[in-house]
């Protein structure tokens, strides 16, 4: 009997606290836990009432409903957390994951009207309108999200998706500027401040981020290969080189970094060598272009067998290609034994909707993937032009100048510097001098 006295009034206390809180906060998500008490006080009175003997099911269900419950609630709320907006937050989750974005912003709508300084009521809010396609009105919610929260890296990386996805590129390229300096292990925002740079054909500035990421990931392939890119776009074909060397260590199916490995092998007329990374590239979108650049080292090597053989299997597989080969030059011999049949708008239409099923790269990074590939094919056809009309000295200087290009700026940069410090040291000098 005074176990059952001592229940009643904590559990009274416990519900007057509860009552209180109602009043005070004018929340009626706390009704639910006066619910609850009500149901635990009413079971005990009820034993009481009618003589009920002790029972171990009816007993567990006062204490947890009247006692437990409302006492880890009020020790969760002297903690800092707020009861109504984890539950609000909660029955949000939940609409959200059946698909009923609309219930779920309801809740949460009135959740931040309540509680401005909510946090993840804000958060979830930006998520539900980024799934309703409200872009703008996500990053505003996410806006609020970061300013309560400084560290909340994920939702600052979110406002500058949003905005890139918005077109305003250059708002994008600034905050994730400014995440990665604030937070700059932040590999997502790395990679996409590189994309949206290499957009804007500030490679330097592309290398520097995708540089500087590589020091919390040394074993990131991606961004190995996107550096061997913007190498590529800045001409400096030998760091290029090297990036899409460490790209290939690492991940062998990295078709495309064998690929252009192959042309700039080829460019250096090191047949051997890129006849084994074309060979290496021989899968997925690359593997006609390959059996091209194959059919052409093929050329060069005077083994006309396999040069036909090859680039009829590459026209095989792409039809246009059946156009560049009467254009180029080192095809002229082998012409006439072009064999492959082909219906170009049939072949084309089909080829279209392979790429679109293929393609998981964002569209920017796949651009400028493309760029850097045209850009060796050009030089590679420039090398091989020149092959037929100009002397093998004359090549070479052109090679060595291609390879070269961007260590000889750096070289003249310091023997800039270096003259500038000779000057001023001359100029005080003569200052000193003068005043004598």
């Amino acid at each position: 009997m005074l176990e059952k006295l001592i229940f009643s009034l904590l559990a009274c206390s416990l519900f007057i606290i509860i009552f209180f809180k109602i009043i005070r906060r004018n929340d009626a998500n706390y009704i639910i836990l006066l619910v609850l008490q009500a149901i635990g006080i009413t079971v005990s009175f009820v034993e009481i009432k009618l003589g009920i003997e002790e029972n171990g099911f009816w007993w567990t269900i006062r204490y947890i409903f009247s006692i437990i419950i409302p006492l880890a609630i009020i020790i969760m709320e002297a903690k800092g957390f707020n009861f109504s907006e984890l539950l609000s937050v909660a029955a949000a989750k939940f609409f959200m994951m059946i698909g009923d974005t609309k219930t779920a912003k309801t809740i949460l709508v009135k959740l931040v009207t309540k509680y401005p300084e909510s946090y993840l009521g804000h958060k979830l809010l930006a998520e539900c309108y980024e799934k309703e396609g409200g872009m703008r009105r996500a990053i505003d919610e996410y806006v609020t999200a970061v300013d309560i929260n400084k560290k909340d890296y994920k939702s600052y990386f979110k406002i500058a998706d949003l905005l890139r996805d918005l077109g305003k590129k250059d708002e994008a390229i600034q905050m994730l500027d400014t995440l990665v300096k604030t937070k700059p292990d932040c590999y997502e925002a790395s990679c996409l401040l590189g994309e949206l740079l290499c957009e804007q054909e500030r490679f330097k500035e592309a290398a520097n981020v995708y540089n500087a990421a590589l020091i919390y990931k040394p074993g990131d392939f991606d961004l190995y290969y996107n550096l061997g890119i913007v190498y590529t776009r800045l001409s400096d074909f030998q760091m290029a080189k090297e990036m899409y060397e460490k790209a290939a260590a690492i991940n062998h199916k990295m078709y495309g970094a064998n690929y252009n490995l192959g042309l700039i092998a080829f460019i250096q007329r090191d047949y051997d060598t890129a006849e084994k990374y074309f060979e290496n590239s021989l899968y997925g979108e690359l593997e006609a272009m390959s059996y091209y650049q194959l059919a052409k080292i093929y050329v060069q090597k005077g083994d006309k067998d396999k040069a036909i053989n090859f680039l009829n299997k590459a026209i095989e597989i792409e039809p246009k290609l059946l156009k560049l080969a009467e254009k180029e030059k080192s095809f002229e011999k082998i012409k006439e034994y072009i064999t492959v049949s082909v219906k170009m708008d049939e072949k084309e239409d089909v080829e279209e909707e392979h790429d679109d099923e293929i393609v998981e790269k964002s569209i920017i990074l796949k651009e400028q993937e493309e760029e850097a590939r045209k850009y060796l094919e050009y030089t590679a056809r420039l090398v091989e032009e020149m092959s037929d009309g100009v002397s093998k000295q004359k090549i070479d200087e052109k090679l060595d100048y291609i390879f070269n290009k961007e260590k000889r700026k750096k070289d003249l940069a310091i023997e800039e510097k270096e003259i500038e410090e000779k000057d001023k040291t001359k100029e005080e000098k003569l200052k000193d001098l003068g005043n004598n």
